[in-house]
């Protein structure tokens, strides 16, 4: 942010001023979602531009456009921030978020573009700062988005937009009919509209991709922000494509429900959440009536919690004696599980589903194997999903038993100018050391698409990003960074009764945590993960870990 200008000399500074530029014409702009939240697909994305520093007394950050009111506040002293401090600072009509690192001011949106993170109680470090919710991290110069979910990046300090705007679009280059010269590709095909398929494609143009971009989908709907749904999932699709005499790229971003056996297929109001279509007969089927959950992975659990407010009753169907026990442990698993009962949710465990029966064609009661028969309006099966590659067969492209798609840190498949993203793959994941993994989070699959994007471009750039996985229930968040698969421990710090804790889970070391109201405990975990450092399970780490009431985490490691 500081580029055009000479390094302020801060010895001479009384106070730090911030101009933001504040345009009439967008004073009554709202660009959040209907929640309140900021929405990471809305097409209102007016960009920032930087500013300059004045080589005054004070360090006075100006808009770039002429004959436009501004608004000038001072907001602190220069000796009032330290080294690696962030403030978020009130400027009358909005607020941004001061940082200073390395002994230089920057100052930039203060909220998360994804679902509007106050950004400081997140973790400033090396130059970005990491959301304390979701885990994107945002350079701290340039505002640009550099580690997700999400699509927009922050305004800096001087943007010529409303201070309520706490996004930023980067510049695309617009479709022409001239073949591009840096990939020699006139057309690129993205099959899905997950959100690989979308940072794909807005990468591409991003990076100067003029050429033809077709995204083929069965979503009647632009991209949206799914994981609303407590779904990431593509419909299986049955797709034709005639040969085109030149070649094509291709990303393919196919995922399915698991197929669930019982007697009664044929009854209705059974939904595997899907889209939004489903998510308001779901919510309306089960308003004052009998809602069932079959599945107590997190799609599941989060409909079960969802429902709570609206349904007579919710009962949750579980083959394993805890919920969540694979993903987050036993111990973790029971405080959630009473947590869901103490909101009235009524679970059958250690239990399959038998039979749906139903009623002049809708669903009436759920019978287990067990012989129980639960009251049933409507149904919902969450018991997790599969990859919808079959129609890959006879295209050469490599698939494992599994039917997961195979792809190096390119994202490229073993065909030539074919990559792969999304729940689909499976990917060497560097944080254990290369190995192959399927990791179906929302946040990863972004981290696919901006890959394969740049892969595509020739400017090649190897996945390293730190998983981070969340989830809402109650009004309570988890969050989730790292690999746990094949854990062999869990070691708890802080009170599980109370909901207030952080969960390391290791062998001989930490490789994943997670936490509930103990931000920004995760981010700051993810950083030391992302820095290539590793947590030893038998240190005093464990002992230090603090979490301050301003939100700071301090720890060793």
């Amino acid at each position: 942010s500081h580029s055009c200008c000479s390094k302020p000399q801060f010895f001479f500074a009384v106070e730090v001023k911030v101009e933001l530029t504040l345009l009439d014409k967008e004073k009554e702009v709202d660009l959040m979602s209907p929640n309140g939240k900021a929405s990471p697909f809305s097409e209102c994305r007016p960009n920032g531009s930087l500013g300059h520093c004045s080589d005054e007394d004070t360090m006075t950050l100006r808009p770039q456009r002429k004959h436009r009111d501004y608004i000038e506040a001072s907001v602190c002293h220069v000796k009032d921030l330290e080294n690696g401090q962030m403030r978020e600072v009130d400027l009358g009509a909005g607020r941004a978020l001061l940082i200073k690192e390395h002994g230089e001011f920057f100052a930039m949106g203060h909220k998360c573009p994804h679902y509007g993170a106050p950004l400081v109680k997140g973790v400033l470090s090396k130059g970005h700062v990491r959301c304390p919710w979701h885990g994107a991290c945002f350079n701290i110069t340039t505002g640009d988005i550099e580690d997700f979910p999400g699509l927009d990046s922050l305004p800096t300090f001087q943007v010529t937009h409303a201070l309520q705007t706490q996004r930023r679009s980067k510049a695309m280059s617009k479709c022409s009919a001239v073949i591009n010269s840096s990939t020699g590709f006139s057309h690129i095909l993205i099959i899905g509209s997950g959100p690989a398929g979308l940072v794909c494609a807005e990468t591409l143009r991003q990076e100067g991709f003029t050429d033809r971009i077709v995204m083929c989908t069965m979503d009647k709907h632009l991209p949206y922000d799914r994981p609303k749904l407590s779904k990431v999932c593509t419909q299986n699709k049955t797709l034709k494509i005639l040969t085109n005499p030149k070649p094509m790229k291709s990303s393919f971003y196919l995922y399915r429900p698991k197929p669930l056996s019982y007697k009664g297929k044929d009854v209705g109001n059974v939904f595997h959440l899907r889209t939004p279509e489903d998510a308001n007969s779901i919510a309306t089927l089960a308003s004052s009536k009998n809602a069932v959950i079959v599945g107590t992975s997190f799609i599941g659990m989060e409909v079960a919690a969802a429902l709570t407010d609206k349904a007579h009753s919710v009962s949750v169907i579980g083959i394993e004696a805890v919920p969540f026990r694979k993903a987050l442990g036993e111990k973790v698993g029971k405080a959630l599980m009473k947590l869901f009962e103490s909101n009235r949710v009524k679970f059958y465990m250690l239990n399959e589903v038998w039979e749906m029966r139903g009623h002049n064609g809708q669903l009436k009661e759920v019978v287990l194997k067990s012989g129980k028969v639960l009251r049933a309006d409507v149904c919902v099966i969450g018991i997790g999903s599969s990859p919808a590659t079959a129609f890959l067969k006879q295209s050469g492209v490599h698939m494992d038993s599994k039917g997961f798609i195979p792809v190096n840190k390119t994202m490229q498949t073993n065909i030539d100018g074919v990559f792969a993203g999304g729940d689909v793959v499976t990917f060497p994941l560097a944080l254990r050391s290369n190995k192959k993994v399927n990791i179906p989070h929302w946040q990863m699959a972004h981290v696919h698409g901006r890959v394969a994007a740049l892969s595509m471009m020739g400017k090649a750039s190897d996945i390293k990003t730190v998983p981070y996985f969340w989830t809402a229930m109650f009004g309570k968040s988890i969050r989730y960074a790292g690999y746990g698969d094949g854990f062999d421990d869990v070691v708890i710090q802080g009170d599980l009764d109370e909901l207030k804790f952080v969960a390391f889970y290791t062998n001989e070391e930490v490789v994943a945590v997670a936490s509930m109201n103990y931000d920004p405990i995760v981010s700051r975990v993810a950083e030391v993960f992302g820095s290539g450092k590793t947590i030893r399970k038998h240190v005093p780490w464990f002992k230090h870990v603090n979490t301050k009431v301003t939100g700071q985490t301090s720890f060793q490691h």
